[in-house]
Parts: structure tokens; C-alpha cells; sequence
């Protein structure tokens, strides 16, 4: 298993790698989602560099902690993680959604890509395929943690004017959840959130509130970039916005 990296500067540049791989990659491909990629990429690399037991060069450990990814159109930030963690070589990055790639816009397991745990597209469907949520409380499952991608904005619009989602909190606990809430774009609030778990009784969930394209501030919480690729000329913009906020 690998050693956590606690440098938040160290997992500040991880996670400013993540995303220039993953603008990178979109690019490449013409196609994919920029927005949730971006906005998830501190928590990708809280999960796989500080908080996840797991080991690249066994990824089918029996020990290993799961990442059930419900949100599968992230993908492209997801696999720049994977890669960043030696998972796969950085190289095939550029292969993402090309024919014959184990990099699809969707994950699927049938590409026996190392570190995939479960297909994902289906939006919400990630912990029912883990265990439902009712089944946690019950079973008393306190070594689960879920993590909510609280962005406020989905493919139409806000979700407060396309489908509400509050309560949130209330919601969770009354599925005998324990409800942290934090920062998801905070290296230092992601990691005090998950060393604040008590793991004993009751499985957890993260509501993290995140900002859909997070790290280029020219399309942050802009919700027309959820399922669009920046074109070679974007790409070169949005590169250099991220050095100069860097």
C-alpha cells in the first residue's frame, strides 16, 4: 500500500497536474466533460494520495480501499488521476475516447482498466451498486464514506431550478448517515474532514461543496461546460490562465 502524502503544496501540484491532463486529454479527444473533471480533481487526489489504501502495482489487492465512481461522465479527471498515481502510463491519456481505448467517456469494466472498480454513466447509481443507502445504516457499514459533489449545477442550469435537492443534510441523516460538510476544492478542509470520521457505527457522507471548473476562472461555475471540450485554441487559453492563478 502506498504512503499518504500529508505536503498540501505537494497535493496542491497533484492536483494542478490532474487537471492540466485532463484539458490536455479533452483536447485530444474533442469530446467529454471539462466541467465536474475540474471541479472534482482536489478530491480525486485527497482520496488517492493521502486517504485511500490501495497499491498501483496491485490494484486488485484484496486489501485495497474502493472507489465507487457514480458519476461516470468525470471520467477524464478520473483517469489523469489514475495515470498520476501510476496506475497506467500518462501516455495514453491522449487515447481517451478513441476506438480501442481502455479510456472510453464512460468507465467500463469490460476494458479491464487497472483500478476500476464498477461501469459507471447511470447518474446516482454508484451506491447502489456499492450498497444501498438504508442496507449502510442498518448494517452498521462505518467503513463506508460517500462524497456528494455538491457543485449546484448540472447540464440545464442550477439544480435548484432544474430538480431541488434540499435538504441535503437532513435527507442523508434521516437515512442514519453521518453528515460531515466541507470545501471540495480545499486540500487542507478535504483532509481535516476525512481524519474527523469516527468510523464506528455509521457509515459517512461528505457533502462537498465544489465548483464546476475549478482551477481556469474563465468558465468556473459555468454550467455550459459540463459535457464540452475545449478546442486547441481553449486549450492553450486555459492552460495559461491556470499558470498565472498557479
Amino acid at each position: 500500500m502506498h504512503h499518504p502524502i500529508t505536503d498540501t503544496t505537494q497535493l496542491r501540484q497533484i492536483a494542478h497536474n490532474i487537471r492540466r491532463n485532463t484539458l490536455m486529454m479533452l483536447a485530444e479527444a474533442g469530446s467529454g466533460h471539462t466541467g465536474g473533471s475540474l471541479g472534482l480533481a482536489d478530491i480525486f487526489t485527497v482520496l488517492y494520495f493521502n486517504e485511500m489504501h490501495q497499491d498501483p502495482g496491485r490494484p486488485d489487492h484484496p486489501e485495497r480501499d474502493r472507489l465507487v465512481l457514480s458519476v461516470g461522465h468525470v471520467a477524464p479527471g478520473w483517469y489523469a488521476t489514475l495515470a498520476e498515481a501510476g496506475y497506467f502510463p500518462k501516455e495514453e491519456l491522449k487515447t481517451l475516447r478513441k476506438l480501442g481505448s481502455r479510456l472510453q467517456g464512460h468507465p467500463a469494466t469490460d476494458h479491464h482498466l487497472p483500478g476500476l472498480e464498477t461501469s459507471a454513466g447511470s447518474l446516482g447509481q454508484g451506491l447502489s451498486v456499492a450498497v444501498g443507502a438504508m442496507s449502510a445504516a442498518h448494517h452498521k457499514l462505518d467503513k463506508l464514506v460517500a462524497i456528494v459533489d455538491r457543485n449546484y449545477l448540472q447540464i440545464d442550469g442550477a439544480t435548484e431550478d432544474v430538480m431541488t435537492l434540499r435538504p441535503l443534510s437532513q435527507k442523508w441523516k434521516a437515512f442514519g448517515w453521518e453528515v460531515r460538510l466541507c470545501d471540495g476544492n480545499s486540500i487542507e478542509e478535504l483532509l481535516e474532514v476525512f481524519s474527523m470520521i469516527n468510523y464506528t457505527g455509521h457509515p459517512t457522507v461528505i457533502i462537498a461543496k465544489t465548483m464546476m471548473g475549478k482551477g481556469v476562472k474563465s468558465i468556473e461555475g459555468d454550467y455550459t461546460w459540463h459535457g464540452k471540450a475545449p478546442t486547441r485554441e481553449e486549450l492553450g487559453d486555459f492552460l495559461k490562465e491556470m499558470e498565472e492563478e498557479s
